[in-house]
């Protein structure tokens, strides 16, 4: 009696190579990895065994992760059941790593997928087979990380010989067989961002400069033909550029400095006029500890450019200010709309927002913003708070509504309007029946509406206050008093209405 015809068995092949040396010959390494692969399945074509006609092969890809195109792939076609056996040369050619290989393993188990490694004999369905694998694995492991070990150490010998060993070519250089070569054209370059730096003093100065005299960053091709760099010098790459130590003939590394083999394009004494002149601009930067400043880092322009403090000074008088970077680095294009705004205006919009909503208004301010404001984004008409961790709803689910806050906020202008009258007085609020007291009013019940926006309620304002909440409701109307209304106000018109006359004919107006 014959017997039954074995169940067939689709294989994948996969190989890998971790360089990319050879791998443009006829005949290179994975072409020979795939022989042996295939010959060991048709050797077992009596079981069933049929080769998958698709090929996965991961070139000049390192093992040390899971990263890897074909392999992916390879594993998507599994999770689709289009493969019942994997075939390598050799395990570390899947995974050098006991942690990825585990993850593999399970994988495979998980879509009855089978492993098997041509030149090591072993069988993954038994405990004896998985001890045999985990102790391959671990010598492949440790192989790369020796490997490693060694890598690093002759980059640090090469290096402390003043060797270039590769990375990023500084502007003014190319390199040459593996040795930094002046480029006439950029060294002149270089020379002139040091000389210039000193004499303005600053680096955001300095990349005006540059745009001006139409000095760019140094173009760089890449391996895949792409050609980057070649714009405009941003504040990182600027300051990087002027602490480079190779431009006095050094090499750095892990700390250390090094003689290097490649000639200078500085001399030594500009180079230490700048790192000194850096070095004092940075202490002035760290004395800003304890700044007035509470929305450093959190304030954004409505482009998304980060707003930095600035001040000025006029008459003896000190303002603040928040000022988008994209004009402190020459590129007011990119800015917002609203590019500048007062600090201390913007300041008490948030300080009252978060006091309101804080469990203890009279806490630390800095302490309150840090925990409820994640970003804000000043706007022409608005400004749009992001809250630092979205609220929950009563059934536990987060409510989208309340990740964000729109407080009212208005553009003013930097200088005063031609016409515009003095603010009341301070005795406004002890003489009632003045312009000054129903100018108070309409202010007042204009920060009620500012606070009933940002969340509090009629109670919370009446209780701040020391009024009732019926008072509260009738002069709130106040705050959309019409502007001619506020005109004639200002300008002392009479006969002037009571407060109370006043928010009823604001209702009527509107």
């Amino acid at each position: 009696m014959s017997s039954a015809k074995p169940k067939n068995v689709r294989c994948a092949v996969y190989t890998r190579k971790s360089t990319e040396h050879n791998l443009d010959l006829e005949f290179n390494s994975l072409h020979a990895q795939r022989e042996a692969c295939e010959a060991y399945i048709r050797s077992q074509m009596h079981e069933g065994w049929q080769l998958i006609p698709d090929s996965y092969d991961d070139g000049g890809i390192s093992g040390a992760s899971l990263d890897r195109p074909d392999l992916q792939r390879l594993l998507t076609d599994i999770q689709a059941g289009r493969v019942d056996n994997v075939v390598v040369y050799k395990v570390d050619r899947l995974t050098r790593s006991l942690t990825d290989f585990a993850r593999l393993v399970e994988l495979f188990d998980k879509h009855g997928v089978s492993f098997v490694s041509v030149t090591q004999a072993f069988n993954t369905t038994n405990s004896m087979g998985r001890l045999t694998l985990n102790v391959l694995l671990s010598f492949a492991q440790f192989e790369r990380e020796v490997i490693g070990e060694r890598v690093r150490d002759k980059i640090a010998a090469s290096k402390a010989k003043g060797l270039w060993m590769g990375g990023i070519v500084p502007m003014g250089y190319i390199n040459q067989d593996k040795k930094l070569v002046i480029v006439p054209e950029e060294a002149e370059s270089v020379r002139w961002i040091f000389q210039r730096y000193l004499e303005v003093g600053a680096i955001c100065p300095l990349l005006q400069e540059l745009d001006r005299v139409g000095i760019t960053t140094k173009p760089r091709r890449l391996s895949d033909g792409r050609l980057v760099g070649g714009g405009r010098f941003g504040k990182g790459g600027l300051n990087h550029l002027l602490k480079n130590r190779c431009y006095i003939g050094e090499v750095v590394h892990n700390g250390k400095t090094f003689a290097g083999d490649h000639e200078p394009i500085l001399g030594r004494e500009l180079f230490e006029a700048v790192q000194a002149k850096l070095a004092a601009n940075n202490v002035k930067k760290r004395q800003r500890v304890g700044s007035p400043y509470l929305l450093t880092g959190i304030i954004f322009d409505g482009a998304g450019n980060r707003m930095t403090p600035s001040h000025s000074r006029k008459k003896g008088v000190r303002y603040r200010y928040y000022v988008s970077q994209a004009v402190l680095q020459a590129r007011k294009a990119e800015a917002g709309p609203v590019f500048r705004v007062p600090a201390p205006e913007i300041e008490a919009q948030i300080e009252a927002f978060v006091r309101i909503r804080a469990p203890d208004p009279h806490g630390d301010l800095r302490a309150m913003i840090a925990a409820q404001v994640g970003r804000i984004t000043v706007l022409p008409d608005s400004i749009s708070v992001k809250l630092a961790a979205p609220e929950s709803s009563s059934d536990g689910s987060e409510s989208q509504t309340r990740q964000s806050v729109s407080l009212p906020w208005s553009k003013k202008p930097f200088r005063s309007v031609k016409g515009a009258v003095a603010g009341p007085t301070a005795s406004a609020e002890t003489t009632p029946g003045t312009k000054d007291a129903l100018l108070v009013a309409v202010d007042r019940a204009r920060c009620w509406v500012d606070k009933l926006m940002a969340g509090a309620s009629l109670a919370d304002i009446a209780k701040e206050e020391g009024k009732g909440e019926r008072q509260i409701r009738l002069l709130i109307p106040l705050a959309f008093t019409p502007p001619d209304m506020v005109r004639s106000l200002a300008a002392n018109v009479q006969p002037r209405p009571t407060i109370t006359e006043l928010a009823k004919q604001v209702t009527l107006a509107w």
